[in-house]
């Protein structure tokens, strides 16, 4: 009776050590599962209001109708290469996006606005330089005759669609200040005092501005000199 006893036993402690390994082993592909989970975040860099598509596999896959918009981060599952040699990374389950529209999350990306600002500094150079060669006229603000702040205003207004006041003393407390290392194109430039200039021109680039410079000059571009160098500088777009 007791070797019976005794096998019973042995044979009972066996199967519970074999339930044991294969519940361990049943666990196994979950614990895998959560560690694969995502390691890394990478963030979109596309284009300003807009998003990049999701396909439903990195190799010949087909658009799921999601987009992921630029600016926001997304957890990176899994990478792959395609056969065009593309890098894919996977978002979610069967949601692949190309690598090449992404950045790491801690670069900035340009927003809506900042597109839209260059666009608009891009008009406002375009309409100063069609001004060249007018006339400089006391109180002038239009392409009869500017004066320094006219030409400031007129510009805005056709090309920005931007009110600026009708003197430098008004114009100068438009927008935010910039360090003349930091000029952008349509920067105002202003010379004499900080809060009452008595000049106003428009930065162009590459050290460039356009400005209504005196009755005998009227509207021109110069280079920004030592000699004649602005005091302030203000940034409205």
């Amino acid at each position: 009776m007791n070797i019976k006893s005794n096998l019973v036993k042995a044979t009972a402690a066996a199967a519970l050590t074999i339930t044991g390994i294969s519940a361990i082993n049943a666990v196994k592909p979950s614990t895998t599962s959560h560690v694969q989970a995502a390691t890394t975040q990478v963030k979109i860099n596309y284009v300003p209001g807009y998003g990049i598509n999701v396909w439903d596999n990195y190799n010949h896959g087909h658009f799921t109708g999601i987009r992921v918009q630029h600016g926001s981060l997304q957890n990176v599952m899994d990478t792959q290469v395609d056969d065009k040699g593309r890098t894919w990374y996977k978002i979610g389950e069967n949601q692949w996006i190309l690598a090449q529209y992404t950045v790491s999350p801690d670069k900035k990306v340009k927003s809506k606005k900042s597109v839209q600002a260059a666009d608009e500094a891009a008009g406002i150079v375009a309409l100063a330089k069609a001004q060249l060669g007018s006339a400089y006229v006391w109180g002038g603000t239009n392409p009869g005759g500017f004066d320094c702040s006219g030409l400031v205003q007129y510009v805005y207004k056709n090309a920005a669609g931007i009110s600026l006041g009708r003197t430098t003393y008004q114009q100068v407390k438009s927008g935010t200040s910039v360090s003349m290392n930091n000029l952008q194109a349509g920067d105002l430039l202003f010379w004499g005092s900080a809060s009452a200039p008595y000049h106003v021109g428009i930065y162009l680039g590459g050290g460039k501005y356009i400005h209504a410079a005196t009755p005998g000059q009227g509207v021109v571009i110069q280079s920004l000199s030592s000699y004649f160098y602005p005091s302030v500088a203000k940034r409205v777009l």
